[in-house]
């Protein structure tokens, strides 16, 4: 028998910035299930304070929120050198090409638009995260 401790990795923590409740639930819940720490945030300003408190492993971010647009979200994150390292997954429904370009500029690593596949999300949250 084996009386070494295994050390258990901690769960990755996800934030997600998103303003629509029912949709921020079911993504929390799959997100759970799939063995990742949750925290949620329902407009832009409290997204950024949370991101800057929690330190998140990764964020996914909506553009179209309350006070502060996800737009301008990602470019502080960006900015912030403890921050600007996390990968930030845009889920929006804002899915013009021209939305998706000015995504990547401003820092986005994934654009995905609603509506989407949670196998889709899972698998680009396991990419990034490697």
């Amino acid at each position: 028998m084996n009386n070494s401790k295994e050390k258990v990795k901690p769960a990755k923590k996800i934030l997600i910035i998103e303003d629509e409740n029912e949709l921020c639930d079911l993504i929390g819940l799959r997100l759970e299930r799939s063995g990742f720490e949750v925290i949620t945030a329902n407009d832009g300003v409290e997204g950024l304070n949370k991101a800057r408190f929690e330190k998140p492993d990764l964020i996914i971010l909506d553009l179209i929120l309350p006070k502060m647009p996800g737009e301008e979200v990602c470019k502080q994150v960006r900015k912030d050198a403890l921050l600007s390292e996390i990968p930030i997954i845009m889920l929006t429904a804002k899915c013009s090409d021209t939305d998706k370009v000015i995504g990547g500029v401003i820092g986005a690593n994934v654009y995905i638009a609603k509506p989407f596949e949670g196998a889709k999300l899972i698998q680009a949250i396991n990419k990034l995260l490697g």
